[in-house]
């Protein structure tokens, strides 16, 4: 008897865990789709040997519980991955965006010299505005030229104006991103903090046990990663420690265990977190993408935009009012591409096709028409290197190289992305052939310990009911 009771609770055990695994598998299928969720296996194990009259004799199976399977390296490597990926998707994004501001077509071939569409935007305007001139110059008392002349004038100052506006847009949108990200950022913060200390109550008994928590604690850390690099290490309660770095390389704690240190915050191109407040130092990251893309690339085309402003309006004002006494033809004041414009003194009736001379001189305008062609050199004084067009040509050039240098890094890191995950789910990844394998494996194991169960629970009824009755 002795026998079959323990053949019938090793049974019962085998019956417990196999229902666990069947449990387990389904948990699995039904996330097959969830790109947060770690694939999961129950483990077993033997109960161990006992020693009877009949010999040594197994106490049976038993489901030691549910394991993770997750890849410390890999998961760091995909918050890694994602981190550089999304600094160079707000590169892209915010540099596309300038290129739409800018109205024209960019190219990155700066040997040509024609970066810009010469039929478009602010390098359009340009050939306007000394063609302009040149036909004035060639009929200097023509009213029809006169006011194609101010026509022009008027487009070169509102391209220029345009154009800077759009490009100020960009960087306060990018602005807003910076600080729309670190508000993200720190509510992530707020939940792996929490996370944390529900998984160190959770698996107080049973580390490891919390596999649904440390999901979305995982989920957390690797948005929190495409916001600013971050480094993970888990505890010996099970609760993740989250660091950045400051300018030194030195750690700066965001959390521990249950507590956020201090909140993450931006002010100008500076990003601060960490109790003490310490400036971090990112490399990469969804927030300074958006930082340094305002600071750097977008900032760049302003500042040249606002040197050939400047260079046009001194150079145009030094040949259209020699002596200092006439008046100007652009406002003296606006030497910047927010504020350059038209002299309100100037009219068709006044435009001067020469300073003073008698009817019919046309020197002040074939010297400004002069003044496209005309080489500046920044070693001399002037504010720009080369002609007005040729300096934004480079300009713009240069800017195309960036872009074309950014889409490059983007689709390299978008690759690097997909492979450190996909390497990930083949570790963690739940395979739906694989689970239903494993479904029909567990189901019919289950089956083969209920008929084993059903036979030995028989024998028990036998001996008990038939074989122990005592007849006259």
């Amino acid at each position: 008897m002795s026998g079959l009771y323990a053949t019938l609770n090793a049974t019962v055990s085998a019956l417990n865990a196999e229902s666990l695994q069947i449990n387990t598998t389904g948990k699995n299928l039904a996330n097959v789709n969830n790109a947060n969720y770690a694939r999961e296996v129950t483990t077993v194990g033997s109960m161990g040997t006992v020693q009877t009259p009949q010999g040594p004799v197994s106490t049976g199976l038993v489901a030691t519980g549910v394991q993770q399977l997750r890849s410390a390296l890999l998961d760091s490597q995909v918050r890694s991955a994602g981190s550089a990926a999304a600094y160079f998707n707000t590169l892209q994004s915010a540099y596309q965006q300038a290129q739409a501001g800018l109205g024209q077509t960019v190219s990155s071939s700066s040997a040509t010299g024609t970066a810009a569409s010469s039929n478009t935007g602010l390098n359009a305007a340009l050939g306007n505005f000394f063609n302009a001139f040149q036909s004035f110059a060639a009929n200097p008392t023509d009213t029809g030229q006169r006011q194609a002349v101010l026509a022009s004038v008027t487009a070169l100052s509102s391209q220029l104006q345009g154009t800077d506006q759009n490009l100020a847009q960009v960087q306060s949108g990018l602005a807003t991103q910076a600080s729309s990200d670190v508000t993200s950022a720190n509510s992530l913060l707020s939940n792996i903090a929490s996370l944390n200390g529900q998984i160190v109550q959770f698996e107080s008994n049973n580390p490891g046990s919390a596999v649904d928590l440390r999901d979305q604690r995982e989920a957390d850390l690797e948005q929190l990663a495409g916001k600013l690099p971050i480094t993970v290490t888990e505890g010996a309660t099970g609760a993740d420690q989250v660091t950045a770095t400051d300018a030194s390389g030195n750690p700066v704690v965001l959390v521990n265990k249950a507590a956020v240190t201090g909140p993450i915050t931006v002010s100008g191109t500076q990003v601060s977190a960490g109790n003490p407040a310490t400036v971090l130092s990112l490399a990469s990251g969804s927030i300074q993408g958006a930082i340094d893309a305002g600071a750097q690339g977008i900032q760049t085309l302003r500042d040249n935009l606002n040197q050939l402003a400047g260079q046009l309006v001194t150079s145009v004002n030094s040949v259209y009012n020699p002596t200092g006494t006439t008046g100007n033809l652009f406002t003296a004041a606006g030497t910047t591409a927010a504020t350059i414009g038209l002299d309100p003194t100037v009219t068709a009736a006044n435009l001067k096709a020469s300073d003073g001379g008698a009817a019919g001189d046309n020197t002040v305008a074939l010297g400004v028409a002069n003044l496209a062609s005309q080489q500046f050199s920044v070693a001399g004084g002037a504010q720009i290197d080369g002609t007005f067009s040729g300096f934004y040509n480079a300009s713009v050039s240069g800017f195309g190289q960036t872009l074309a240098t950014v889409n490059n890094q983007a689709a390299n890191e978008a690759n690097i992305q997909t492979l450190v995950t996909t390497q990930r789910s083949s570790v963690s990844g739940v395979s739906l052939d694989e689970e239903m394998a494993n479904l029909l494996m567990y189901q019919r194991s289950y089956q083969a310990s209920s008929q084993v169960f059903q036979a030995v629970d028989s024998l028990v009824d036998t001996v008990i009911n038939s074989l122990g009755t005592i007849t006259a």
